[in-house]
């Protein structure tokens, strides 16, 4: 079994990198630290990243055998959510913010885990949420550096949010 345990600092190179495989995640397991997978090949692979450092789709990390390998970000379930306004819009995000959701914010948009209570509660502010498949990129939060697809040194990983209590 191949070891991933860095990802490299930067995408852009002064020279054109060879990719020798592919890793195909949501984000979920994108976010773990230790996990054991199999690259698109079908070869298995163990994840060996340091505590806190999280993939996004693009990033490229490093095999034991001296490979570069691309990390995907998997299509997954996803609530988008549009709204009438950018106020409106503006209003949701910070309602999902209160209460820790990872949220990714696109130009017009919002994209979060599916959840029938937020679900109905963005309903409730005049949001229009609908169900799409696409890859889920969270922002990082305050703290992870504030960059989505540049992650420097901390990596912002995202936490688990206990939907047992309400704020």
């Amino acid at each position: 079994m191949i070891e991933i345990r860095n990802k490299l600092k930067s995408r852009r190179a002064a020279y054109p990198l060879q990719i020798g495989g592919a890793l195909r995640l949501p984000f979920e397991q994108r976010q773990k630290s230790r996990l054991r997978t199999r690259l698109v090949s079908g070869e298995e692979v163990g994840l060996m990243l340091p505590r806190g450092e999280v993939l996004r789709g693009g990033d490229l990390v490093t095999a034991s055998d001296g490979r570069i390998i691309e990390v995907i970000a998997q299509p997954e379930t996803l609530l988008h959510v549009e709204c009438a306004t950018p106020a409106a819009l503006a209003r949701a995000a910070y309602h999902l913010g209160n209460r820790h959701v990872a949220v990714e914010v696109g130009d017009g948009y919002l994209r979060l885990a599916p959840d029938p209570v937020l679900r109905e509660m963005l309903l409730g502010l005049g949001a229009s949420p609908r169900e799409v498949e696409a890859p889920f990129e969270p922002e990082s939060g305050a703290y992870g550096g504030g960059q989505r697809h540049e992650e420097t040194g901390h990596g912002g990983r995202i936490h688990d949010h206990d939907h047992d209590h309400e704020h």
